[in-house]
């Protein structure tokens, strides 16, 4: 599943781990947690307990991505953040006939080093090399997750994800990608999802009429870092 919207090693874990456990926040600034108003049927709130009732555990194991539950859908919402420079707008299935405004939840600077981080991530030496484009800059991260069952989560079965916009300076498309169960020998976001992401980036700004803002040359690497979950 791909949601197109307008507008990993160890080490990493544990830093994630360390800053979630300093400086943990409540997400709801990006709608974790609460129904997307929107008329479609499949729009769900998520699960993220209010966060004055956190455990220490509980913001070390979010910082990585367990013990909250969030949609595709959402992921992509909140991912326009840092595309808007800082600012969160209202979503709508239907094309806005003029500039939508929206809230600022985080200062412009801080959203565009998040983006310039998300290029990285994308580029040489990331962990989704597979996700850059040809003539258009790219910024996302990948994610891989056990499928969750009963009230644990299946030892075998998984869930790949990236989350990227492009084009990075100027952001026009927040894309979120989705595959469950991924059956051809590999399951991490980078290698399975990543390049849904790519291809549907470049058919979509195409699409739009956006002019490439890089060399149009393939931007696939050979060599990638192992993402981790």
């Amino acid at each position: 599943m791909a949601i197109p919207l307008l507008m990993d090693g160890y080490p990493k874990t544990v830093g994630r781990c360390k800053k979630g456990v300093l400086k943990g926040r409540p997400e709801s600034t990006f709608k974790f947690g609460q129904k997307p108003q929107l008329p479609f049927p499949g729009a769900v709130s998520g699960r993220l307990r209010p966060h004055k009732s956190w455990r220490p555990i509980e913001q070390a194991t979010m910082s990585y991505g367990y013990g909250l539950s969030a949609s595709l859908f959402q992921l992509a919402q909140a991912y326009s953040v840092f595309a808007r420079d800082g600012q969160l707008v209202p979503v709508t299935l239907l094309k806005a006939e003029s500039p939508v405004g929206g809230m600022r939840v985080l200062q412009a600077r801080h959203a565009q080093s998040v983006r310039n981080m998300l290029h990285l991530a994308a580029g040489p030496g990331g962990t989704a090399p597979k996700a850059q484009t040809m003539g258009y800059s790219v910024g996302g991260k990948t994610g891989t997750a056990h499928k969750q069952e009963g009230r644990g989560y299946a030892s075998k079965k998984y869930r790949g994800f990236f989350v990227g916009l492009a084009p990075v300076e100027q952001p026009r498309i927040v894309v979120a990608v989705m595959i469950d169960e991924p059956t051809a020998g590999r399951y991490y976001g980078g290698d399975v999802a990543a390049p849904v992401f790519s291809e549907t980036v470049q058919q979509s700004l195409r699409l739009l009429g956006i002019q490439p803002d890089m060399a149009v040359k393939p931007q696939i690497v050979a060599r990638s870092v192992e993402e981790s979950f």
